[in-house]
C-alpha cells in the first residue's frame, strides 16, 4: 500500500491523536477513546452514527474484548484550526476475521489540545 503524507506537520498532529486511539482500542479502554473527541464530534463507525464522546464510549465498549487496530495515514489536509486526514485501518479479532475500512477524520486543535470533531468509517469488501 502506498502512503502519501503531503505535510509532515500534518501527519505529526493526526499521529499524535491517532496513536492515543489505537492505543486505547488495543487496551479496550472506551472511555480514554471517547476522550480523544470534541464535545460535539460526529461519529460514524459501521453503526449508525452518533454526536459526542458517549456515542463513542458506547461504541467501543460494545466491541469484542481482544479487538486491536493498525492504521496507515494515506492522505492530510491541514485546515485552518485543524487536519483532515483519509487513513487505512484493520480491526483485528482473536475470533474471527479482519475488518478493513477506511476512516476519515477531522482533527481540531482547541484549549484541551488536538481532538478528532469527525470520524467516518466505510468498510472495504
Amino acid at each position: 500500500m502506498e502512503v502519501k503524507v503531503p505535510d509532515t506537520n500534518a501527519a505529526q498532529v493526526v499521529r499524535a491523536v491517532m496513536d492515543r486511539w489505537k492505543a486505547n482500542i488495543d487496551a479496550h479502554e472506551p472511555q480514554r477513546v471517547a476522550e480523544l473527541f470534541t464535545d460535539d464530534a460526529i461519529f460514524q463507525g459501521l453503526r449508525p452514527y452518533s454526536v459526542g464522546p458517549q456515542g463513542v464510549a458506547a461504541y467501543y465498549d460494545s466491541q469484542a474484548l481482544g479487538m486491536t487496530v493498525s492504521y496507515d495515514i494515506l492522505e492530510t489536509r491541514p485546515r485552518a484550526g485543524g487536519v483532515l486526514a483519509y487513513l487505512h485501518a484493520d480491526f483485528s479479532f482473536p475470533d474471527r476475521p479482519t475488518i478493513s475500512v477506511r476512516i476519515g477524520v477531522l482533527i481540531t486543535e482547541g484549549d484541551g489540545g488536538a481532538k478528532i470533531a469527525y470520524y467516518q468509517a466505510s468498510r472495504i469488501e
